[in-house]
This record gives structure tokens, sequence and C-alpha cells, in this order.
């Protein structure tokens, strides 16, 4: 009796240790990768968002981790509850692509109480001190790079002009819009002063130009309005400075309904399905080309990396003020696409088939 007793202590020592054993193992686990991240996208109406929550949430997953990915129609109460509903459900890091830049500082405070981590990807979260890192492309060489086109399409540093120029960039609550915006002026300001470029709707300054949620519809609407006070009578509009494609697609609506002179110069940025048809067809001259495949793979080594308590990959220290301190970014460099190369760029890298753009 006495060794059939011993023989069960035994047993359940044994299956003790090895209970002990997993537990232990499944820590160790946890501590080099896995665990719950929570990635908020702002819509589902821009192209682009789906294609980065999709790449973020497929990233995350090869790598190990389960993924709480939401999308919120472009409405902040709705974003705050998806970013509170992620904290309380347990994830251990938050990816936030904000909708309103400045409007998350109440439920961050309770993320950094929770010690957990945020990026803020590709839109710079102002105004909190929980914001740890920031992963984007480069938004002023976006805007550096649209000038720069407008300045080689029309030959501004020889030709004798005036060339007549509109602008159009994003919503006021997107700190990128800003970067955009300075990036182009920065390179098209001297020829404004010059008198080479003449903005005949006076529409210059940022305020004036901002769209609402990077809307077409508001796009459109306004730029309807400035070809019927100014354009109408057949006065040529030879070039439209658009910060990103949805507010390109809204002007192109809008020419296409109203204008009656030579096609103008057209920005534009995302390399949308409907932009880049635009553009084989001769209404749009150019798309900056982001790659969100590699956005996503960069803020996936970030969250690994500090998901395995390491520091992340950063390359730039100065650039980014939320207005509580500098915040430690990476920015990936974008790229223009054109008739001449988006083949090469869109189509040969597989970011879309060929198909997609018939």
């Amino acid at each position: 009796m006495k060794r059939k007793v011993l023989s069960v202590l035994l047993c359940v020592a044994m299956a003790a240790t090895m209970l002990v054993g997993c537990g232990s193992k499944k820590a160790d686990a946890g501590s080099s990768g896995g665990g719950l991240v929570g990635v908020a996208m702002p819509t589902k109406d821009l192209q682009r968002w789906n294609q980065d929550g999709s790449n973020m949430e497929k990233e995350l997953k090869a790598a190990g981790y389960d993924v709480d990915l939401q999308y919120a129609s472009n409405d902040v109460a709705t974003q705050v509850s998806q970013i509170e509903n992620m904290i309380s459900n347990g994830c251990k890091m938050l990816v936030i692509a904000s909708i309103d830049g400045e409007s998350l500082g109440t439920v961050l405070a309770q993320a950094k109480d929770a010690k957990i981590p945020v990026i803020a990807y590709d839109r710079l979260i102002m105004k909190s001190d929980a914001v740890t890192y920031y992963a984007t492309f480069d938004n002023y060489m976006v805007g550096t790079k649209q000038g720069e086109y407008i300045v080689k399409a029309l030959d501004l540093d020889n030709a004798a002009g005036p060339f007549n120029l509109e602008i159009f960039t994003g919503d006021p609550g997107d700190n990128n819009a800003r970067f955009f915006y300075g990036g182009a002026m920065d390179v098209l300001q001297k020829y404004i002063d010059e008198g080479k470029l003449i903005v005949k709707s006076g529409q210059v300054d940022f305020e004036t130009v901002a769209t609402a949620n990077w809307d077409s519809a508001k796009a459109q609407e306004r730029m309807e309005n400035i070809i019927s006070s100014y354009y109408a009578d057949g006065t040529q509009l030879d070039v439209v400075l658009c910060s990103n494609d949805s507010t390109a697609f809204g002007v192109e609506n809008a020419l296409e309904a109203n204008y009656t002179g030579a096609w103008p110069v057209i920005t534009g940025q995302d390399c949308d399905i409907a932009n880049v048809k635009n553009m084989i067809a001769g209404k749009q001259s150019m798309s900056i080309f982001k790659d969100t495949r590699t956005l996503a793979t960069q803020v996936v080594a970030m969250v690994d990396a500090v998901m395995k308590g390491g520091e992340p990959p950063i390359n730039d220290t100065k650039s980014y003020d939320n207005g509580t301190g500098i915040i430690p970014s990476y920015l990936c460099e974008p790229v223009f696409a054109d008739v001449n190369n988006y083949k090469e760029l869109l189509i040969d890298s597989g970011y879309y088939t060929e198909d997609q753009l018939k």
C-alpha cells in the first residue's frame, strides 16, 4: 500500500514538474515574441488604409503576434472607443494611424498608465507624451518631390511663363498635410515670388487650401468654384498641386465636367488604383508611391524589438515634435510614379496586377 501511495505521489510530482516546465517555455516564447498588438486605422473609405491595415496584420501575424485590427470610419469617437477596448482587452502594444492627431490625449494617457508602448503610424499623434515612436515616410520629402516634379514638367528654370497654379492639400487635423504642403511650397515659393507661377484664385495659405478629411467631394466642389470664378473664360490652368490622390481625384472630376482648356499638370500621392488609371489616361501626371509593404515591414521590426525589450530601428531624432518633445522616428523614402515607370514600380513589384489597372 505504501509503495502504491509513493508511486502516486511520484507521478503527481513528475506531472507538476512537466507543467512548470511547459509554463516556463510558454513564458520564454512570450518574451521573445507573441502577444496581442492593437492596430487602429482611420477608415476603409480610402484604398491606402485598407492596404496599410492588411499588410500590417499579415506581417504581424507572420512574426507570431495576435492582431486586433480596427477601422474607425473617420470618426474620432469611434477610434477612441476602439483604442479603449484594445487597452482593456490586453494589447501589449498599440500602432495607431490617427484620424485627428490632437484628439487622442485622454485615451493614450490610459495606455501610458498601463505601460503600453505606442507607435504613431504615418500620422504623428500630437500633444501626447504617451507616443513612444513614430513610423512614416519622409513627409517633407513627399512635398519636395511633388514640387520638383512641377518645376521639371513646366521647365520653370528656363521657360518664360507665367504659368497658372492652384493648390490643394489635406486635412488640417493631419500633421502630415503641413509637411506635404511645406515641402512643396519650399520648392515652388520662389517661382511664385518671381511671378513665374501665378495663383489666380489667390488661395495659397495652408488653412485656405486644406481639404477636410482629404475628401474628394470637397476638393471637387472647391475646384468647381475656382474654375467658374477664374478659368471659365478660357484662361489656361497649367498646374494643380494636390497633396494626395483623393484630392487629385476630386480636382480631376471637376476639370472633366467644367474645364475646356488644355489639361494641366496634376500631382498626387498614394498611387490609388483610380488615380493610376487616370495617370495612364493622361489625366494625372504623377503620384508619390509609398509602398505600404515597406512601412509595414519596418513597423513590425519596431514592434518586435520593443516587445523583446530592445530598441527599435530609428533614423530620425530631430524632425518630429508632437508638442511634448521630439518623437524618435523611422522615415521610409518615397518615390514618384508616372506614366513612364508605373509598370516597374506597381506591377513588376506585385503591388498591383495588370488587370487591376485596366
